[in-house]
């Protein structure tokens, strides 16, 4: 049921971002953001879509939320791609926007799709005055400078450090690189169904931080044919990671803790809740 739920999340993703990303015509930085916004997880608009249908939110309204996270974290990923960056020439086993194009427009399609999010965002279809205004708000404070921004630079800041990051530095910098924009998703769908959000950002921190546990055990683990990126780059250039900390197996062990964690939070939704539990055990168990 949730590879069939997850499937139909990214069907329907895929198809509002094409019915709207139309409009901006079939110039370079028109086709940058369609190249940018295709494929990948979608667990992010899964998030919002699963969180606010806990809550009655009809689908065509929270399509809005969900498209907007997802265009924010492609902008993220164009822009981490560039050279001044993370320097990665392959994304979802493409090129990265910069080598299909050049940075110049890698640089405008990322600013196009960050834009665009929060036009999304304040659409009148989007929901009420209230929740659009909470919504644009909330995800400009996790995507900021108090964010995924902040984070991003904690992780440049890293690679220049005398000594490498500890345990508890990583899980900051990560809880605002990646984590933020994991909790969004829940948040929006609470703001959606006027909902308290707290049990929901307890979930999703939980899963946030697994996520990013997961992603640095597929960076020694996995396939990069599979994975569609370059893998082992963090052990190459010497940066602590929560493997190198850990060890393999108690990282592990730390993500299944987590999952843990996050299950035992979806508890005050009770079956409602179920295709946001397998989200959680679908993290840890990836290959991409």
């Amino acid at each position: 049921m949730f590879k069939a739920a997850l499937a139909a999340a990214q069907h329907d993703i895929a198809a509002f971002l094409t019915a709207e990303l139309v409009r901006f015509g079939d110039d370079r930085v028109a086709q940058g953001m369609r190249y940018a916004t295709d494929g990948g997880k979608r667990l992010r608009g899964f998030l919002v879509l699963e969180s606010a249908a806990m809550f009655g939110v009809v689908r065509a309204q929270a399509l809005f939320a969900a498209a907007a996270v997802e265009c924010l974290h492609a902008y993220s990923l164009v822009h981490d791609d560039l050279p001044c960056m993370d320097d990665d020439d392959l994304r979802r086993g493409q090129p990265t926007v910069h080598v299909k194009w050049d940075e110049a427009t890698a640089v405008l399609v990322g600013d196009a799709l960050q834009s665009f999010a929060f036009e999304l965002l304040s659409d009148p279809r989007a929901g009420n005055a209230d929740q659009r205004v909470a919504l644009v708000a909330s995800l400009a404070r996790a995507s900021g400078a108090q964010g995924m921004v902040l984070g991003q630079a904690q992780d440049i800041a890293a690679e220049t450090a005398a000594m490498p990051l500890t345990l508890d530095q990583i899980t900051e910098l990560q809880g605002n690189k990646t984590g933020r924009l994991i909790e969004w998703p829940a948040q929006a769908g609470a703001i959606l169904g006027g909902a308290d959000p707290a049990p929901l950002l307890a979930y999703a921190g939980a899963i946030g931080l697994a996520f990013q546990i997961a992603d640095d055990i597929l960076d020694v683990t996995g396939d990069a044919a599979t994975a569609g990126k370059a893998l082992q780059k963090d052990a190459a250039a010497g940066k602590a990671t929560f493997v190198s900390l850990l060890g393999l197996d108690g990282a592990k062990a730390r993500a299944a803790d987590l999952v843990a964690t996050a299950e035992a939070a979806l508890a005050p939704y009770g079956e409602k809740a179920h295709h946001l539990t397998a989200l959680a055990r679908y993290i840890i168990d990836r290959d991409k």
